[in-house]
């Protein structure tokens, strides 16, 4: 029992943080701008160790159910990384964007910048790397419909039918993703794997009790929720009057969640396993898009306060040549680094857009 708490010093280290956080939180928001925005920068640092060994429990359990349910655990234990730190910063901004702004810059991180990265850095050891089409073509018209119906129309709708509309969509996006996760688990579930042959080399199995990951996985929300109370606040204050561009938070919401995902898939990339990439680049997307979206408009409605959920026209374009260029890319069932590189570059131009405020 000694050796499994040593093992959780990420947890630990949130546990003391999280408790004089909040034991010093007024005395840190009164203490000066700087002092603030230095507090929220380590708040977050603090949360991407503990959603790293969130991510590591969720791979044990991942290997102990096999696929497509592993991609599946590992998808949404950062989904949920992402909704508790959102919500709550949602009660500490004016930003009525940061919701929208959070699952765009997610979309982005995960179809541009995962798995461009991936496939450069796969393509240059290993040329082309296979993996089931069926799956990127499922996962693609699924993001194209989810962010259409929940964050393209809702831009050409009247104010007035805000909320009719967000009822609707909830429940569409809940139908939606009920209809995909019964499916990718029966029926289609071959669509999201891949025989690969055989090599010298084994892959590393994590070995765990399946009772304690589940625990440290909830321990570590628990935390990251406390944190993130802090962290919100704090830089909240810390940004006030600086002329920080509002998408800034929401990238951090964004960068956080996908941190442990990042390291995950460009493992697979290495090891010739493009499938997990796939999986995780483009499943991370969708249940951001489609599981992510609800709890807002639900949070939303329950508080009575609207929250804009409709792209931007930039931000429509860049989602349009994403899924443009994934469709194309992603259509024969193996990937390269030409490929990636086309990827990698939509990800640059989305840092500069959303640097320049745009």
């Amino acid at each position: 029992m000694l050796a499994r708490i040593r093992q959780e010093s990420n947890l630990i280290i949130g546990l003391v943080v999280a408790i004089a956080a909040m034991a010093l939180e007024h005395t840190l928001l009164h203490s000066g701008q700087m002092m603030a925005l230095i507090t929220g920068f380590t708040l977050v640092g603090v949360i991407v160790l503990i959603s790293l060994r969130v991510a590591h429990h969720a791979e044990i359990l991942a290997e102990k159910v096999g696929e497509p349910y592993g991609t599946m655990i590992l998808t949404l234990s950062a989904v949920l990384v992402e909704v508790v730190v959102l919500i709550m910063m949602l009660g500490h901004t004016s930003s009525p964007t940061l919701a929208r702004d959070t699952i765009y810059s997610a979309v982005m991180l995960d179809m541009n910048g995962i798995l461009g990265i991936a496939a450069i850095l796969g393509g240059l050891r290993h040329g082309e790397q296979p993996y089931n089409v069926d799956s990127g073509n499922t996962y693609i018209v699924m993001i194209l419909t989810g962010m259409g119906i929940s964050m393209v129309v809702p831009a050409f709708l009247p104010a007035v039918h805000w909320q009719v509309y967000s009822i609707f969509t909830a429940g569409i996006m809940i139908l939606l993703y009920g209809v995909f996760l019964r499916l990718q688990t029966t029926r289609h579930s071959y669509f999201f794997s891949y025989s690969y042959a055989e090599s010298g080399e084994t892959d590393h199995v994590h070995e765990g009790s399946t009772t304690w990951s589940v625990g440290c996985v909830a321990v570590g929300i628990v935390l990251i929720g406390l944190l993130a109370e802090v962290m919100s606040k704090t830089l909240d204050t810390g940004l006030h009057g600086t002329g920080v561009p509002p998408i800034v938070a929401a990238l951090l919401v964004a960068g956080i969640s996908a941190s442990p995902e990042i390291l995950t898939a460009l493992r697979a990339a290495l090891a010739n396993r493009m499938q997990p990439v796939v999986n995780i680049a483009l499943g991370a997307s969708l249940s951001t898009v489609i599981l992510t979206v609800p709890v807002i408009i639900i949070l939303s409605l329950f508080t009575n306060h609207p929250v804009n959920m409709a792209l931007t026209p930039v931000q429509m374009v860049m989602t349009a040549l994403t899924l443009l260029a994934a469709a194309i890319n992603l259509h024969d069932g193996e990937t390269n680094a030409i490929e990636g590189a086309t990827h990698f570059v939509l990800f640059a131009a989305f840092i500069m857009l959303s640097f320049l405020g745009v």
